[in-house]
């Protein structure tokens, strides 16, 4: 059964499995790679969750202010071996919940076009597509979403 603990970036389970993260996403980005990692920084990130199995840490994500009434979402992964079971799906409502009991009312999120394991959780989990934000304005490969946390039940 899977475990959720809500933690920091100083969590080792959670920093070791955004180098797999990282290490993952430095394939599909490609030269892209360098121009994301920049916005990833995970030295201050005060809302995390990393997902167990067991003792094992399977999953992560988190969530960090973007403006008011909105968090964004970061650094969600699942192990290569635990993909497809769910992990990912309960992450995201762990941090949704979170940011509700924070009094965000929205969250925002980037993914990349050639993450489509990312887009289809993003989906099935009600956040719809929106224009590109922020530093993602321009940039091709970005797709962007946002969901109302009120639609949480």
């Amino acid at each position: 059964m899977i475990k959720c603990i809500r933690t920091t970036s100083d969590n080792k389970d959670f920093q070791q499995l955004v180098k797999a993260l990282d290490a993952d996403l430095r394939i599909r980005d490609g030269e892209e790679h360098s121009f994301y990692a920049q916005f990833n920084k995970i030295d201050a990130l005060k809302y995390v969750i990393v997902a167990y199995d067991d003792d094992t840490a399977v999953g992560c994500g988190a969530i960090k202010d973007y403006s008011r009434d909105t968090m964004e979402v970061k650094r969600m992964y699942v192990s290569e071996n635990k993909r497809g079971q769910g992990v990912a799906s309960t992450v995201l409502k762990e941090l949704e919940k979170w940011a509700v009991e924070l009094n965000y009312s929205k969250c925002v999120l980037e993914t990349g076009k050639k993450q489509p394991e990312a887009i289809a959780l993003y989906k099935k989990s009600n956040y719809n597509i929106i224009p590109n934000y922020g530093q993602y304005e321009n940039v091709e490969n970005s797709v962007c979403f946002e969901k109302k946390l009120t639609e949480i039940v």
